[in-house]
């Protein structure tokens, strides 16, 4: 197992960030419908003061009936980021609104996820690799 990185030119620099394939929704889960929910193949899931959010493939979402307001893109932070590394955050999403792109960051154990606009995502990922050659 690797050892997480705070570096954070060294996490720039080893950044290599990854674009997946499926397109993902956020979505808000009526209390009535979480168990059905938290039986599907979900990516995140968080508790907030007025429910369930949770982060899925959009087909899971459409075949469970959820609604959803826009469609994403995951952009995977190749790098083992610590938990208590200061800047990643903001260093790839300045960089993104920069670029006039939304950025919704979910940090994991091992590394950072960063949901795009769809139709963004391949700008994305050529400025986060920019980034990483910066």
């Amino acid at each position: 197992m690797t050892q997480p990185i705070d570096d954070l030119s060294t996490l720039l620099s080893q950044l290599s960030p990854a674009l997946a394939d499926p397109d993902f929704v956020f979505c808000a889960v009526p209390r009535a419908n979480e168990s059905t929910v938290l039986g599907a193949r979900l990516r995140g899931t968080f508790w907030e003061a007025e429910g369930l959010s949770v982060i899925l493939e959009r087909a899971e979402a459409d075949r469970l009936g959820l609604t959803y307001t826009s469609v994403h893109r995951c952009i995977t932070l190749q790098v083992h980021s610590s938990l208590t590394a200061v800047g990643l955050t903001a260093a790839v999403s300045s960089a993104l609104s920069s670029a006039g792109i939304s950025a919704n960051v979910v940090a994991a154990y091992h590394h950072d996820h960063v949901f795009v606009p769809a139709e963004s995502a391949e700008t994305a990922l050529s400025v986060l690799d920019t980034l990483v050659r910066a």
